[in-house]
């Protein structure tokens, strides 16, 4: 029996992605889906394999199961496809993914990237709920297997949008793909600001130091004023 899977349609609700910015070992696991499945043409050129030293990983860990479109661990995440030549087979180019976590955020990623439909109609073959006639094929089919979009009538509508049913698994059970693809969101909110872990550490402590400074502060300034009042 085929399993049915809530979609995000055109009214913009989205599924939670529920990723954890301090979990390293999810965005280390994202680091490796996204090396092999997005690198191929989506480039990440404001991010640096080196980077990933921070996340727990040596660098000869990174040169052997990373950097495969780079010579070198400080070299940035490119990829050898041109824009040219992205624009003509995708017609158009696929950006860079150094902040897209940023710019779209991690539930839109999460409920994108799990909303891909079969749809023959379309010359590369796919569709995506999330996403209508998006430019970017499926590339993560294999693992979650093909997608239907059934159509439900309503009384006086005619056709809309249904919920998403698999067709043909994937090599992945639904909860597995889903975990991955939450590594994978995972990675590209890291990316966005690799520094962020560190940015609330260091705020958190700042606000606390400034909330105990308040105390002899306030003790400083009754002293003071206390023969003014």
């Amino acid at each position: 029996m085929p399993m049915t899977v809530l979609a995000a349609g055109g009214s913009g609700k989205l599924d939670r992605a529920d990723i954890d910015p301090r979990d390293t070992v999810s965005i280390q696991r994202g680091a490796r889906v996204f090396v092999n499945y997005c690198l191929n043409c989506h480039a990440a050129s404001y991010m640096r394999y080196s980077r990933l030293v921070e996340l727990g990983l040596s660098e000869q860990q990174i040169k052997d199961n990373l950097l495969f479109a780079g010579d070198k661990i400080g070299d940035t995440m490119r990829v050898a496809m041109r824009a040219a030549d992205g624009k003509v087979w995708f017609g158009v180019a696929p950006p860079d993914l150094s902040v897209v976590g940023r710019s779209r955020g991690a539930d839109w990623l999460y409920t994108y990237l799990r909303s891909f439909y079969r749809d023959e109609a379309r010359a590369i073959g796919w569709n995506n709920v999330s996403f209508p006639n998006a430019a970017m094929p499926h590339v993560l089919w294999k693992l979650q297997g093909i997608q239907r979009q059934h159509a439900d009538e309503v009384e006086g509508h005619g056709a809309t949008h249904g919920a998403l049913v698999l067709e043909t698994p994937g090599t992945m059970s639904a909860q597995a793909y889903d975990d991955l693809v939450r590594d994978l969101v995972n990675y590209l909110v890291y990316m966005g600001e690799p520094a962020r872990v560190k940015r609330v550490q260091i705020g958190t402590v700042v606000l606390l130091f400034l909330g105990l400074l308040a105390v002899p502060a306030w003790l400083l300034k009754r002293e003071y004023w206390k023969d003014v009042h």
